[in-house]
């Protein structure tokens, strides 16, 4: 079921248009891949969706009861709170109560990987605990539709490699629907069941790639070619 529908999205800043006809559908449990150059507008995009920003023309349909949550780059834990109360910050905003909130985070502790953590502060967790957090916090806002801005980027290799692991885990066993952003290409070929190419000034959409069902290593490799070589995605 498609529960995001974004047509002919366009953008300007001034008079420089940024974004132009983009068009993209997400569906419930489908994690979707943006990859392009840097500053091309991935994350004009992203604040567009997540209703920060007003686009300049082009629809973003959704159902109204689906809330949208959004987690930038740095995962801005504060540092004077607990994990645990850095967690409840989006339900304590809420007025959710205090049974409440203690009820939804322990259903999900373990699964993000933070059972026994919870009464740590943020400088004494490692950079994946930092980022399952940060995750599970943005969670707490929304499960509907989850925005992910190059989550991932700042961790080491066999961090990201273990993070990767244990997000496609929470993804099959709950069912997520996310947006990547990433510059990463073997990453988003590997968490992504759909990969938008994004490129040129102003950017559109130059390929979408189906990366669902693909675990040919062949195909793979090939997939990773044709981004490099074609879509100029480092160029900037």
């Amino acid at each position: 079921m498609t529960i995001l529908n974004i047509k002919n999205i366009c953008h300007k800043f001034d008079d420089k248009e940024i974004l132009k006809d983009i068009n993209l559908s997400v569906k419930k449990g489908e994690t979707i891949g943006v990859i392009g150059p840097s500053g091309i507008g991935k994350s004009t995009l992203f604040n567009i969706i997540a209703g920060l920003l007003k686009q300049t023309s082009g629809e973003i349909i959704y159902d109204k009861n689906i809330k949208i949550s959004y987690m930038l780059q740095k995962d801005l834990l504060l540092p004077f709170k607990t994990v645990y109360n850095n967690i409840a910050l989006p339900l304590v905003i809420q007025k959710k109560s205090k049974k409440y909130i203690k009820e939804k985070i322990e259903s999900k502790l373990e699964i993000f990987g933070l059972k026994g953590l919870e009464n740590k502060y943020p400088n004494s967790l490692s950079g994946g605990e930092r980022q399952r957090a940060a995750l599970l916090r943005t969670y707490m806002f929304s499960d509907d539709i989850v925005l992910l801005d190059e989550p991932f980027s700042a961790l080491d290799y066999f961090t990201k490699h273990e993070i990767h692991k244990w997000f496609l885990d929470i993804k099959n066993k709950m069912n997520l629907t996310s947006l990547i952003i990433s510059h990463d290409i073997e990453e988003v070929l590997h968490l992504c069941d759909i990969v938008y190419i994004l490129s040129g000034r102003p950017a559109t959409i130059k390929k979408i790639f189906e990366i669902k069902g693909v675990d040919n290593l062949e195909k793979q490799k090939n997939m990773i070619y044709e981004i490099i070589t074609k879509y100029d995605i480092y160029q900037y």
